[in-house]
């Protein structure tokens, strides 16, 4: 079924039952509706939300507008890898123009958004020459020109490979200026089925960074990294107030709990969680006769720290999320919950120390 959950609750339910199914879903009675501009002859969908904070005496709102892109690739896995990567970048050129029109401050793409997941294919020789440089690779220098002309801080999510030849699953940061800023290299990387992404590339070994950018302190928790409540606690502690969580995840892979992981993760850390997936069907033929397909849900969706979240967007569509958030929301629940106050992180310090002595050093 290709309906998204979104779509079949609007289409079969209305007045006081949507009210409630919203207030229990969403966190909201309503969705407060952004009216844009761009028009509904795009090729891709377009929706927008408002997720405001409470208005304050002595703070004005720190608004940012935020923008996920989640695309198919273009060209079948089996074209000229420059084909391939062009026709990307021709595509997320049109949507990133559209943001640019709306507004957008902050956007982010999907995991490895310049490239199939080839990841699934036990491969690696044949598609090294996706792999680039975080700095200069093509992926960096095409959207550090639409940065600098939008004013609009960028997260490129990139299989990168470093001056050693290593591989990284790696998030590129580029300012509003065009400018290359930082990287964040993925934490926990899956062994699960066929996507066994140890044999490609190493753990990430930059910790939990948080960017400070001109418009919001900001991190990346790459796909599976969103199944471990310790990174994005480690986050939270270092001072982010978004995290964007950038995908590529195929139904039987964790569609049941998507809408959970990111929304509980904004609760918990008094933040706000971006989750973007790739859509579309990728095929690969692995030797002679062998073919791999993969299908995923896009689905992409924001959630506030009080736990309001917007509806999600399709499920087989490439499209732009466009949300406008207000930051104090992050210290307003902070005050409110007092999870500071109250996490004991002592006490689970002093556990974590003990178990890794008694466990994890004993089983090496």
């Amino acid at each position: 079924m290709n309906k998204s959950i979104d779509s079949l609750i609007k289409n079969n339910l209305s007045g006081k039952v949507l009210e409630d199914f919203n207030r229990i879903y969403y966190g909201k009675k309503h969705h407060s509706v952004l009216v844009l501009d761009s028009t509904n002859e795009l090729d891709f969908e377009i929706a927008g939300y408002s997720l405001p904070a409470e208005k304050e005496q002595l703070r004005q709102p720190r608004i940012v507008r935020l923008g996920l892109i989640q695309h198919s690739i273009v060209l079948t896995t089996d074209s000229p890898i420059i084909d391939q990567r062009q026709a990307i970048f021709d595509k997320v050129r049109n949507i990133i123009n559209a943001a640019a029109l709306e507004g957008v401050q902050i956007l982010c793409l999907q995991e490895t958004w310049s490239m199939p997941f080839f990841l699934c294919t036990k491969e690696r020789t044949k598609w090294g020459e996706f792999a680039e440089s975080a700095e200069y690779g093509p992926s960096t220098l095409f959207l550090s020109e639409l940065a600098a002309k939008y004013k609009m801080v960028i997260i490129s999510p990139i299989l990168e490979v470093d001056d050693e030849g290593v591989w990284w699953n790696t998030a590129v940061i580029i300012n509003e200026k065009g400018e290359y800023i930082g990287k964040h290299r993925k934490n926990h990387l899956p062994s699960v089925g066929s996507f066994s992404e140890m044999s490609y590339y190493c753990p990430g070994n930059t910790g939990h960074m948080v960017f400070d950018t001109k418009y919001a302190k900001l991190a990346v928790n790459i796909c599976y990294g969103r199944h471990h409540a310790l990174n994005w606690l480690m986050f939270g502690l270092n001072g982010a107030e978004i995290v964007f969580n950038p995908s590529a995840t195929i139904s039987e892979f964790g569609e049941t709990f998507w809408g959970i992981e990111a929304r509980n993760a904004a609760i918990a850390n008094n933040y706000f969680t971006c989750s973007i997936n790739r859509v579309g069907k990728e095929e690969f033929t692995v030797g002679s006769e062998n073919n791999i397909t993969r299908s995923y849900y896009g689905s992409s969706y924001i959630t506030a720290p009080d736990g309001c979240r917007t509806p999600s967007l399709s499920k087989t569509r490439d499209g732009l999320l466009i949300t406008e958030i207000d930051l104090n929301m992050c210290r307003q629940l902070k005050d409110q919950w007092g999870f500071s106050m109250t996490s004991r992180l002592d006490m689970y310090a002093e556990n974590l120390i003990s178990y890794i002595t008694n466990h994890c050093t004993n089983n090496q």
